[in-house]
Parts: C-alpha cells; sequence; structure tokens
C-alpha cells in the first residue's frame, strides 16, 4: 500500500498544475459548497476561490491521510484514527454517519451481469447501479438494423432515444439495493421482453410517456479509467463523489469531502429505492466492459450520471454497427435525452427532451423535431470517454480519450 500511495502522497505534497476544465468545474462548485461545516475552504479553495488554470494545488491533509493508511491499512479508516475523527466531526455537527456504521461496513465481489448484442457480450454491474439500462437499450435496438439506417440520420437517432426512454422507465421501477429489493433482472435482460418493448416503439413518432411509471440528469465528480497489461487482463473502473464535488462536508485535517449520493434514494413508500437504514441508494456509476468470443475485449467507460447507459450504448453502436475505430466511437457527436423517469419518483409526462452536439445535421435535427422531439442545440451534458481496445489475434492493445474532457492514452 504504501508503494502504490507513494506517488499519490507526492502530488498532495508538492502540488500539481490544474487544467483548464478542472479549473472551469472546480469555481462552478464553490458556491454551493463553500460555507459547509468544516474544512472545506481551507482544504479546497486558494484564498476563498477555486484554483486557476495552471496553478499549483496543495493537499498536504490528504497526503498525511494516505501516510496513515499506507502504514495501517483499510483499518485506519473504518475502525482506527480517522474513523474516530469521522465519528466526533459528526456528532459536533448533526451528522448521522458514525462509528459504528464505518466499523461495520463490508465491501463485496459481485457477479456481473451480460448481455448478447450482434455477438458480443457486453457486461455490467448488476444493482444497485444503472448497468442493466445499457443491456436494455441493446436488446431493444438489436432488433433494428442501425448500420441500414445509417449513423446521425433521423430514423437512427429516433430509435436509440426511444430504446432510452423504454430502458430508463424500468430502471425508475426495479433499480434499487439488491439485498433489500428484487428487480427482476432475468425478465428485465430476456430478449423475448425486449422485443416486446420494441413494440411499443412508433418509428415516426416520439413518445409523451410510456408505461410502467422532475427527473435528474446529474453533473457529477466522477473520474473513469481503465488499464491493461502484456497478459491480457484488462480492468474498468470509476469512482465518483457524485454532484459536483461530493456534499461539501471535509473533516478537518483529512484533506477530502464527503460523497452525497444519498440524494439518490425515493422517498416514495414502497419504491425498490425507498432510503431505509443500512441500505445503499441506486447510484449511476457504471464501468463498462465486453467479451469478444469468450476473451476481455474491451474495456471503456463514459462519465456523466444519467449520461453513462446512453453514452456507453452510443459507443458501442458506433464501433458494432457503424464500423468506427475506438477513436472515433469517441469522437464522433453524441446526443442526450433528459426527462425521463427517475429511481428518486419523477415521472415523464411530456416526453422529456433531446440536446445534440453541433456534428449532427440539419437533415436530422429537423427529423427528430417533425417526430415530435423537443430538441434544443449543443447544451447539454454529453459524458466523458476512455477506452482500451484489444486485438485478440495480435494481442496488440488500443486506447482512445476524447476531447470533452481531460485524459489521455498512454502505453508502457
Amino acid at each position: 500500500m504504501s508503494r502504490l500511495l507513494a506517488p499519490a502522497i507526492q502530488y498532495a505534497e508538492q502540488g500539481f498544475p490544474v487544467t483548464d476544465y478542472i479549473a472551469c468545474s472546480w469555481q462552478e462548485s464553490l458556491t454551493a459548497l463553500i460555507d459547509e461545516p468544516g474544512a472545506f475552504r481551507s482544504t479546497f479553495t486558494i484564498n476563498g476561490r477555486a484554483p486557476r488554470k495552471g496553478e499549483i494545488f496543495r493537499n498536504p491533509d490528504l497526503a498525511r491521510t494516505y501516510r496513515i493508511l499506507a502504514e495501517q491499512g483499510r483499518d485506519a479508516f473504518y475502525r482506527g484514527e480517522l474513523a474516530v475523527a469521522i465519528d466526533g466531526f459528526m456528532r459536533q455537527n448533526g451528522g448521522w454517519l458514525s462509528l459504528g456504521d464505518l466499523s461495520g461496513h463490508a465491501s463485496e465481489w459481485v457477479s456481473p451481469i451480460s448481455s448478447s448484442y450482434r455477438g458480443y457480450e457486453v457486461c455490467q454491474l448488476p444493482p444497485n447501479t444503472q448497468g442493466v439500462t445499457v443491456l436494455q437499450i441493446l436488446n431493444i435496438l438489436e432488433g433494428f438494423d442501425l448500420r441500414g439506417s445509417g449513423f446521425g440520420t433521423p430514423e437512427t437517432l429516433h430509435l436509440m432515444i426511444e430504446a432510452k426512454k423504454l430502458a430508463f422507465e424500468d430502471r425508475a421501477r426495479w433499480y434499487g439495493d439488491p439485498a433489500f429489493a428484487k428487480a427482476p433482472m432475468e425478465r428485465l435482460l430476456s430478449k423475448k421482453y425486449a422485443a416486446k418493448q420494441r413494440e411499443q416503439i412508433d418509428p415516426f413518432r416520439a413518445a409523451a410517456r410510456y408505461d410502467p411509471a422532475s427527473a435528474i440528469v446529474g453533473v457529477g465528480d466522477t473520474t473513469y479509467l481503465c488499464v491493461a497489461d502484456s497478459e491480457g487482463n484488462m480492468v474498468s473502473l470509476i469512482q465518483s463523489n457524485f454532484r459536483d464535488m461530493g456534499s461539501g462536508i471535509v473533516v478537518p485535517g483529512m484533506g477530502f469531502g464527503f460523497q452525497n449520493r444519498g440524494e439518490l434514494f425515493a422517498l416514495e413508500p414502497g419504491h425498490p429505492n425507498i432510503y431505509a437504514p443500512g441500505k445503499r441508494p441506486f447510484h449511476t456509476i457504471i464501468p463498462g466492459f465486453v467479451l469478444r468470443q469468450g476473451s476481455p475485449w474491451l474495456a471503456f467507460g463514459v462519465m456523466g450520471a444519467d449520461m453513462q447507459p446512453q453514452g456507453q450504448a452510443q459507443i458501442l453502436t458506433n464501433i458494432i454497427d457503424f464500423d468506427m475505430n475506438l477513436q472515433e466511437a469517441g469522437d464522433a457527436p453524441r446526443w442526450c435525452h433528459e426527462g425521463s423517469s427517475d429511481p428518486t419518483g419523477g415521472v415523464m409526462t411530456a416526453g422529456g427532451r433531446v440536446s445534440l452536439e453541433s456534428g449532427f445535421s440539419y437533415e436530422a435535427v429537423w427529423g427528430l423535431m417533425t417526430r415530435g422531439h423537443r430538441v434544443r442545440s449543443a447544451i447539454g451534458v454529453y459524458g466523458g470517454y476512455q477506452a482500451i481496445l484489444r486485438d485478440l489475434e495480435t494481442g496488440v492493445y488500443y486506447g482512445a480519450s476524447e476531447g470533452r474532457k481531460d485524459g489521455a492514452a498512454a502505453g508502457y
């Protein structure tokens, strides 16, 4: 652990130059978080403002926390001095996170869920994540000739948007912590169910609502990365503090803020995602993975809360249906549909709204509008994409990182 944390400790102590994108997002988050109790202001601002582009940011408190973890291991956080400090701070400030909560926590290994798409096995994590949504979207789309209708045409865009809307209805109805409520996973992922869902799509008209049933498209503090080694092992990983920079709650001397994913609980009695003690909320972060011929082939992710499943579906159709290479698949213009029913209780009643990046044609925009979609250009959350693909014949890796966010593809 000391070896793994050494580079992070060095950056925390000596600092790093803040990039343009991060500096902008950092400043946008300050208004809501700067007056939260604790050490947010002293930890994450420079004289009350966000660090500017190119300015060196240091976090010596985080370096200290990492040193404690390097020397004492995970128990320092869940049972040791860090846990005691968190417990004391929460008691003083009216928080509910206790030493008992931390010491009682246990992480778990879970088996991935998967579904085939045109001969590729697409893998996701099960609820309480939204990974099932990607598989449901692809199952619906598999019955349409996307290659024939073409990338970026109004026909293709309409079918993909409607498939997203249908899958999000199930997301709103069924997803939650499986320890408290079991989603009918076998039915949701069956090709028979996908065929039934597909029949609901009118090829010439956008639906104002779908059965079953103010949606949230979160803008989160999310980081995605993927790595691969010389033996063909591949890892797809994503983590997030959720909205903005998380809760803004920073225990003095620790250098990190707590997440605010509890915002995504529902308060509707009987809902699978209703708030309860010891329960995990629905969450949006989903690392993507694809097998080909039973072997690891593609590790990828698209950051951006509710954009993640619709973004992943777009990446996979770009590669599989439209023959784009790994970089082209991420650089291609994206659409983002907002306003679906959501797991916190919101219900779609007016069909939502579609945002399109500027790379789509006028004909595509007009074609969606004539089908009844409410369309706006450019403004929207389009995510951030990274990927590694392995050529199964040669063992050669291909890496991709798009320009919507910071990131890079690198080999060592």
